[in-house]
């Protein structure tokens, strides 16, 4: 990607989110500060499956315990670092087991780490929960990733065609 922009109108064209089961983990859609990182989580098998809170919050508590960051289950958003909200915005994509997860711009997600190495060690821990996970960074950003991208090109892979 070019720039910011051309970032934003590849979104914006394909409208990735409303028309699959897909699932962004993006600096542009944040938590919801109100509410603990469990409830962020378990917010979303709630309003999508009309889950219980209670079974919500176990799914939520074993995508935590998976990824070794269960002690920040009760923190809200403005007491996360930045790993930690990353984690949280992770899992809330993880836990409705989309058809495809996509990690907008890591980088900007995880400034206080070297990402792909931190970023490749959370999806390794998610692999039973994904089918298929896009990273989608700046062209620039391509030699931090080595051989662990599966595509020729760290531009936006080829989209699916959709029927009308």
């Amino acid at each position: 990607m070019a720039d910011v922009a051309s970032h934003r109108e590849f979104l914006a064209k394909n409208d990735l989110i409303a028309e699959q089961d897909n699932a962004l983990v993006s600096p542009d859609m944040p938590l919801r500060a109100n509410l603990s990182v469990i409830d962020n989580i378990a917010l979303i098998p709630q309003y999508r499956s009309n889950l219980k809170y209670s079974m919500a919050a176990d799914q939520a508590w074993a995508l935590l315990v998976e990824t070794g960051f269960q002690d920040m289950y009760a923190k809200r958003d403005p007491a996360l670092s930045y790993s930690e909200r990353f984690v949280a915005k992770l899992l809330r994509g993880v836990i409705s087991k989309p058809a495809i997860l996509m990690v907008d711009r890591p980088g900007m997600l995880l400034p206080e780490v070297h990402y792909p190495p931190f970023l490749f060690s959370i999806l390794e821990r998610m692999a039973a929960y994904l089918n298929d996970c896009w990273i989608i960074d700046y062209q620039w950003n391509r030699a931090l990733y080595g051989a662990q991208i599966s595509y020729p090109e760290l531009d936006y892979p080829e989209l699916p065609q959709t029927q009308p």
